[in-house]
């Protein structure tokens, strides 16, 4: 048995229990390593797509928002679902000029791509990186109001400590960014 098998889990099925456009809740029939078997949920989350903007004067574009469901104020990147039969990137794109009125231009860089809850969670999301955006004028998704800011991240482990970076979409996006560009080595 190679370390990458030992503990693995053996699936036999899965049955929804809820399903509609955003979230799907399944009943998957797993046996555990130590051979014991259930039903275990899993929650199922549409594919996510976030822009990271970050312009000449290192600042990144974000939403100062409200989320009624942690009864939080923040910082948010953009982004948003991936329709059916879209390319992320594409999504990315739409979501950061509809919810800011700036339209990402030049060609996206993949970032990343992650899983934020994989033990009973599936919501992959791919984030893409922009170093331009042209402003369009005002945001047209107004479901996602926000204050549109380029922040400066230089702020952003201060944001973070301070939980006004929200969402683990935003959290990571900007940790891997500023962590991959210290891992870069200079000319």
């Amino acid at each position: 048995m190679t370390d990458e098998q030992h503990g693995a889990w053996k699936t036999f099925g899965e049955r929804l229990v809820y399903d509609n456009r955003w979230v799907k809740v399944g009943l998957v029939d797993v046996e555990a390593p130590n051979g014991e078997r259930w039903d275990y949920h899993v929650v199922h989350l549409a594919r996510i797509a976030i822009a990271l903007i970050v312009n000449d004067r290192d600042e990144v574009l974000m939403l100062w928002r409200y989320r009624f469901a942690t009864d939080q104020w923040g910082y948010e990147l953009l982004g948003g679902m991936v329709d059916d039969g879209e390319d992320s990137a594409v999504t990315a794109a739409r979501e950061a000029a509809e919810e800011s009125g700036w339209q990402p231009t030049g060609d996206p860089e993949l970032l990343v791509s992650f899983e934020p809850l994989p033990g009973q969670v599936t919501a992959l999301m791919d984030v893409y990186l922009w170093r331009s955006a042209d402003r369009l004028g005002e945001p047209t998704d107004r479901e996602e109001a926000g204050r549109v800011e380029w922040v400066p991240l230089a702020r952003v482990t201060e944001l973070a400590r301070a939980q006004q970076l929200l969402g683990a979409g935003t959290l990571v996006s900007l940790l891997y960014f500023l962590n991959s560009r210290s891992d870069t080595p200079s000319p």
